[in-house]
């Protein structure tokens, strides 16, 4: 995966900025959304290729980026991507990474002491990671004067309480430990349930299944409507067969209502659909048609 620049772009009020951390070639296609079949990749090559495909050795194209959004004269983070240093065994992408997230960030404009939210949409590695910052063998907080918000669901699954996750997968464990109980230990987490707003033009809504606390964020600003998803979509194929789950969703059957309503809500409502890793444009519109849904256009400049 390589690193690639930043885009910009604005809807109504609010200016939106993408800073991919890396991008490029992650699993085998059909391990990524297991039950999507052959076909509906094959069918779509033509503009699955390059930007989420690559079709010779069969391998899904994904990104791992943030979204800086500056609302209301805040700026606000989604996601925070995989950071560097961290102990990741079992994900080579991520562990003891070492990329130059924070130096694109600065070049996007964007510095730490300026952050005023940091949004987990949910608390996988991928996600969580520029959270905190490695301080002389200490992590702590990458952004000292943000508030943190973080699913109250996901916090206490992955979290001691739940026992990291139940202790399935002792990435689990390491990921809370390092970038999430150190925000914890400076008070700045804000737990929430159902939904939060965060200003007049963003709000956090409960989006379950991918992990017991994932969420989405909308953006209403005038005319302007925008949903980021986070994991509920990896790849386009999932627009396409939206009963689809990737290999990452812990509850199978809620994962797939919840794509499925969420999509839904974005064709009626012409809300631009922000998924959390896809490796082209990094946003589109959905449409119904033939009782399922297609991606209309691709947001251009991103």
């Amino acid at each position: 995966m390589t690193n690639e620049n930043t885009q910009t772009f604005v809807l109504g009020d609010v200016e939106i900025t993408r800073v991919i951390e890396a991008r490029g070639p992650f699993a085998a296609a059909r391990d990524l959304v297991p039950d999507s079949g052959a076909d509906v990749w094959k069918e779509n090559e033509d503009w699955l290729v390059p930007d989420h495909w690559q079709p010779e050795a069969d391998l899904a194209v994904l990104a791992l980026q943030t979204w800086v959004l500056r609302s209301g004269g805040r700026t606000v983070l989604v996601d925070t991507g995989a950071g560097n240093g961290r102990e990741r065994p079992g994900s080579p992408l991520f562990h003891q990474r070492q990329g130059t997230f924070m130096e694109d960030l600065a070049a996007a404009g964007v510095r730490p002491e300026e952050v005023d939210v940091v949004v987990n949409t949910h608390l996988h590695a991928d996600h969580v990671g520029w959270n905190t910052v490695d301080a002389g063998g200490e992590w702590v907080p990458a952004f000292p004067n943000a508030r943190y918000l973080v699913p109250a669901a996901d916090d206490a699954h992955f979290g001691p309480r739940g026992g990291y996750g139940g202790g399935a997968r002792e990435i689990d464990r390491l990921v809370y430990e390092d970038s999430v109980a150190p925000v914890h230990r400076t008070g700045q987490v804000v737990l929430w349930e159902d939904s939060h707003r965060i200003d007049d033009h963003l709000t956090l809504e409960a989006a379950p299944g991918h992990t017991p606390g994932s969420s989405v964020l909308r953006l209403a600003s005038g005319s302007d409507r925008a949903v980021f998803v986070g994991d509920m979509l990896h790849s386009p194929v999932q627009v396409l067969r939206p009963s689809r789950n990737s290999c990452f969703c812990m509850d199978a059957a809620r994962a797939a209502d919840t794509r499925l309503r969420t999509l839904g809500r974005a064709a009626e409502r012409r809300e631009l659909v922000v998924p959390a890793h896809f490796g082209g444009s990094g946003a589109f519109e959905v449409r119904e048609e033939n009782g399922g849904f297609v991606i209309g256009a691709w947001a251009s400049g991103i």
